[in-house]
């Protein structure tokens, strides 16, 4: 009896070694898990994240639209410099102050010791095109990469329904912890799409104004000759975008004769080079005069929304407005004040419409000879 006991219990102790190295095996592989980035790349991330930081242009705005901002540790100094003409650093100041992590911007490499410094469980990055990129930063610092997407084709165009942005936000939710948020922000952003296409896909072409768009930014701000072909803000309301005709996509620079012969009923000039244009229209005032838009006053501002890459509240916002201007049938419904801050409310947590106003004055007519 004696030696069956001891034997029973030898085994039950070897059970118990067996057990407990199955229960300590299960624990270290929900240590870790693996996503797939926007480049293809396999990542593999602590079970909790709640340290992150976002490099590389639009990256950030990405984080505030469907991430945990609590969780955020620095910044570029391209995010924490003035938040002029970015709703996601007016919404959410407080990111401002955070320690900065590197310079960013398109041609400025990520600072590996200032991210050290921070901390981080993950670096969320637009700032790599190219997996040899990331997986570089990622062995300099030790610290997972994953790769985001805003779309299109880079600073030039403006991406605002893109599904790699879309991805992109559900990544950002599925590593933050904030699922719902991620997915309430990608399905707000498709219904105002369809909405948009909604209200002008059955406005015969007849009925249709011919548009031109100037002074957009691209790398910088631009005069009346800054401009986009196949241009989202006007493709989503089915408008007559006039630079069409050259087959172009993304921002080009015209000729400012080609405008004249294109002669288009209205111009919407954008406000971040409105400045620009009025400095122009000094110098060549005959020229601008010579326009109908100017002639039968429909000339009109839109919100500037290409601060370190799209602030895609801003670009939609804007396409209500000029879906207002064009069709104002179609758009009765629609007060674009009110509109703004509800697209900013839904992407940013809190309406910053007045603030974008104060400093850009907002949705409206403009008459050059009164500058």
């Amino acid at each position: 009896m004696k030696i069956r006991s001891s034997v029973l219990l030898v085994l039950l102790v070897l059970a118990m070694f067996v057990m407990s190295g199955c229960a300590a095996a299960s624990q270290n592989e929900g240590e870790q898990f693996t996503v797939t980035d926007l480049l293809g790349r396999e990542v593999t991330l602590p079970a909790t994240v709640e340290r992150v930081i976002a490099i590389g242009p639009g990256a950030l705005r990405l984080v505030v639209y469907a991430g945990n901002l609590d969780h955020v540790v620095g910044v570029e100094q391209m995010d924490a410099d003035s938040s002029l003409g970015k709703p996601y650093m007016l919404a959410n100041p407080r990111l401002a102050g955070l320690p900065v992590i590197g310079q960013g911007g398109p041609n400025n490499a990520p600072d590996p010791e200032k991210i050290l410094a921070v901390e981080p469980d993950v670096i969320f990055s637009t700032y790599a095109t190219e997996a040899s990129a990331a997986d570089e930063l990622q062995a300099k610092t030790g610290i997972p990469v994953v790769v985001l997407n805003y779309g299109g084709s880079g600073f030039g165009t403006t991406s605002i329904f893109d599904q790699f942005m879309q991805d992109s936000l559900l990544k950002v939710g599925q590593i933050s912890g904030t699922t719902e948020k991620a997915q309430a922000a990608a399905e707000f952003i498709r219904k105002v799409q369809q909405d948009l296409e909604a209200r002008t896909m059955n406005i015969p072409e007849a009925d249709k104004p011919t548009v031109y768009v100037g002074g957009l930014g691209s790398k910088g701000t631009h005069g009346i000759e800054s401009t986009q072909g196949q241009y989202a803000l006007l493709d989503v309301i089915n408008a007559r975008n006039v630079v069409d005709e050259t087959g172009e996509s993304g921002s080009i620079m015209i000729d400012k004769e080609k405008l004249l012969d294109w002669n288009p009923d209205f111009i919407f000039i954008d406000q971040g080079g409105y400045a620009a244009v009025l400095e122009d229209y000094q110098k060549n005032t005959t020229f601008y005069d010579s326009l109908s838009a100017v002639q039968n006053g429909q000339v009109y501002a839109q919100l500037p929304y290409n601060y370190y890459n799209t602030n895609i509240d801003t670009a939609i916002a804007d396409a209500y407005y000029l879906g207002k201007i064009l069709y104002p049938g179609a758009f009765a419904d629609i007060e674009p004040a009110q509109k703004a801050d509800e697209i900013y409310r839904s992407l940013l947590g809190r309406p910053v419409y007045d603030q974008m106003a104060a400093a850009f004055n907002g949705f409206g007519l403009l008459t050059l000879s009164d500058q």
